[in-house]
């Protein structure tokens, strides 16, 4: 009896595993929140790796400038066998084991190329976060109208069923006389157009949810999005935030003029470059006698360790190439100084272009709510008038396709003022803390 309950819970468990795989991918699967989907994008994201790896260029550039005045050690050896007077290894004399070092000690044009080098990184960093930025502005905007589609889509489906129904009542009217086949035809249109729309929105969601996935790393057919997650857009007056000083805070702007910043440090450090520059240098060699190279000094002179410290100067005043340098660096300048120019008026222009978008979109939505309250209320007046038989399923049909087109305009004009919302926060700098609730 025991077996026999035993074998019986063996079977129930795997009819519960077999139904648990068999079962759809997406209804597994957990709702994405827009929090988590964010956090996945950055974890992700391709371009983010990109400005990360080109901060970290930039901060081992400072460095390699910062480190030119510690002083570089190299040890080696310059052993070979010599006929007549020994020469130079090397630049050096035949040696079992020399040592030498060698830095920046008074360097103007190091100075200015570091300060250079410092700019690189905050530029950098600027720019990754500008590239934060606009892959959180990415990712709202696809989950946002990815969760516009799916909603447009299960309206359409209920939709389709109710223009079948009619297409179906109709058709059995043309047979009884009632209607003509002008009155079939378009019934038909009118299911054929529902499936278009189909058609179009289970597209638009595939790909912005394949767009989603690869921003995510998740899988697409497994990626499910959680509407109520959106949280609500703060309202942003557009009179309270000034284009000019918006475009002097973005990343993206403060980047490039940073950038210019920098290159007219490297202007001042090529120009620099043609002062006198004083580096130290150290040496210290052991000398072999195999190679005779003790035949060549006064007789009890030769000595196998050998030192010297001191300094070298340098003074490249005659150095033309140095001064065509100078030229190139200072069209580089000019080309940053109206790089950023144009960036600023950029940005400026943009704002102001959103925040008149912002506007113009709030009075587009509260018309096209009215107009979509006043359509519903049509149909139900149209159904009413039907149960008294004042109307037909012409004009019932007639009443829904209405509603249908008002909801969808609608759902537009939602979108394309979110759409506005979010490019504006990222504008004022707070579209990562709405996006990610830490404001």
């Amino acid at each position: 009896m025991m077996k026999t309950t035993s074998r019986i819970g063996v079977c129930f468990y795997k009819f519960i595993m077999a139904l648990f795989l068999l079962l759809p991918a997406s209804l597994l699967a957990e709702p994405v929140t827009l929090h988590h989907a964010v956090e996945l994008a950055l974890q992700h994201a391709t371009g983010v790796g990109i400005a990360a790896a080109d901060a970290q260029h930039a901060s081992a550039s400072y460095r390699e400038l910062r480190n030119s005045y510690i002083p570089q050690l190299n040890a080696g050896a310059g052993i070979g066998w010599s006929d007549g007077f020994p020469l130079s290894l090397e630049g050096a004399a035949p040696s079992l084991f020399n040592v030498n070092a060698q830095s920046a000690l008074i360097n103007p044009a190091l100075r200015d190329f570091i300060r250079a080098a410092q700019s690189d990184i905050t530029v950098s960093n600027l720019r990754t976060k500008d590239q934060r930025n606009q892959l959180i502005q990415d990712t709202v905007l696809s989950y946002a109208e990815l969760a516009k589609w799916e909603r447009r889509l299960n309206n359409l489906r209920e939709a389709e069923a109710a223009e079948h129904e009619m297409a179906t009542a109709v058709a059995e009217r043309v047979k009884e006389g009632i209607d003509s086949e002008m009155d079939g035809s378009k019934a038909r249109l009118s299911v054929a157009r529902v499936r278009l729309r189909l058609a179009e929105a289970s597209g638009a969601a595939d790909v912005l949810r394949e767009h989603l996935s690869k921003l995510t790393g998740l899988p697409a057919a497994s990626f499910e999005i959680d509407p109520d997650s959106v949280p609500a857009l703060p309202t942003v007056k557009p009179e309270e935030h000034d284009p000019t000083s918006l475009a002097a805070a973005s990343p993206s702007v403060q980047a490039a003029v940073e950038h210019a910043r920098a290159q007219y440090l490297r202007v001042a450090g090529e120009r620099r470059s043609l002062w006198p520059s004083i580096d130290f240098a150290a040496q210290y060699a052991n000398l072999a006698t195999f190679n005779h190279y003790d035949r060549y000094y006064q007789p009890g002179s030769f000595q196998p360790n050998n030192a010297t410290v001191g300094v070298a100067i340098h003074f490249p005043f005659f150095n033309y190439a140095q001064h065509a340098r100078v030229q190139e660096a200072e069209s580089e300048a000019l080309k940053a100084q109206k790089q950023a120019e144009a960036s600023r008026n950029q940005v400026s222009e943009e704002t102001l272009r959103l925040q008149r978008a912002v506007t113009q979109m709030q009075a587009a939505r509260d018309v096209a709510e009215l107009e979509y309250e006043i359509a519903q209320k049509n149909t139900e007046a149209v159904q009413t008038r039907m149960n008294s038989s004042t109307a037909n399923l012409h004009d019932l049909d007639s009443a829904r396709s209405q509603a249908s087109e008002r909801f969808i305009t609608l759902q537009d004009v939602t979108f394309e003022l979110a759409r506005s919302q979010v490019s504006l926060l990222r504008a004022t700098g707070d579209l990562e803390g709405w996006a990610l609730g830490t404001k």
